[in-house]
């Protein structure tokens, strides 16, 4: 009689289903992820490649491509196509949403969850041109309107 050991966690660790953990993408990570939200799914051979062409000065070998796609999706930010060879990664939540999230996460952390704090501190470090300055005023003219 054959016994066979199954990893019954397996199939949840690559369902599409599973909601990503609120991760910190490092440096590296987003770089790989600009990379996938720019071109869509790819081969670690072609995110590689892409990685090589963005910094040419930081030379990028296939094993640390790869086993940086591979800490990725088991981090929850990348998703495996596992029905085509080679297989292809594509990240797993939107540019914006994961955006979106960082931002959240350093409000909470630097500003003590102050937006104010944020914007203010933003438009103080930096000349603002009026094309941005117009910009601004619209968004915040469009989320008064939606709070009347």
């Amino acid at each position: 009689m054959t016994k066979y050991f199954v990893d019954n966690d397996e199939l949840f660790r690559h369902t599409d289903s599973v909601k990503a953990k609120a991760v910190r993408p490092t440096k590296f990570e987003l770089a790989i992820l600009r990379i996938l939200w720019e071109r869509g799914a790819l081969s670690v051979r072609n995110i590689q490649t892409f990685l090589n062409e963005a910094d040419p000065s930081k030379e990028t070998g296939y094993t640390t491509a790869l086993k940086m796609v591979q800490l990725m999706t088991s981090k929850g930010l990348l998703m495996r196509d596992e029905s085509v060879r080679p297989q292809l990664y594509r990240a797993r939540m939107a540019q914006e949403q994961t955006q979106r999230g960082l931002l959240q996460d350093f409000i909470e952390r630097a500003y003590g969850g102050s937006v104010k704090s944020l914007v203010l501190h933003a438009l103080s470090t930096r000349k603002t041109s009026l094309k941005d300055l117009k910009s601004i005023e619209d968004l915040l003219n469009r989320v008064e309107d939606q709070e009347k």
